[in-house]
C-alpha cells in the first residue's frame, strides 16, 4: 500500500524513493510510480531500450543532454557534477 510522503503527488513513494536510488531522474521516478499506483505495479514495465548511462557518455555529450533539459549552470561543472544535475533536475 503506498504510503502518504511529502509530496501529494506521488501516489507510491515508496517505488518513487527505490527508483531514484537505483539513478532515475525525478520525472521518470515520479511517473513510473504514478503509473504503477493507478495500474498497478506489475503490469507497468519500462519502456525503451537501452540507454547509454551517463557514466559511458563524454563530458560534452553531458553538457549537450544539459542544455536540450534546459539546465543551467552546468557549463563549469565536472562530469560527476553533470552526472548529478542531470538525475535530479
Amino acid at each position: 500500500m503506498p504510503r502518504t510522503g511529502s509530496d501529494p503527488h506521488l501516489k507510491d513513494q515508496d517505488l518513487y524513493e527505490k527508483l531514484r536510488k537505483e539513478g532515475d531522474s525525478k520525472e521518470k521516478a515520479a511517473r513510473i510510480s504514478n503509473a504503477a499506483a493507478a495500474k498497478g505495479r506489475s503490469s507497468v514495465g519500462r519502456k525503451g531500450g537501452d540507454a547509454e548511462s551517463y557514466e559511458d557518455r563524454t563530458v560534452p555529450e553531458l553538457k549537450k543532454r544539459a542544455k536540450e533539459l534546459g539546465l543551467s549552470g552546468y557549463s563549469k561543472q565536472n562530469k560527476k557534477q553533470l552526472i548529478n544535475s542531470l538525475r535530479n533536475h
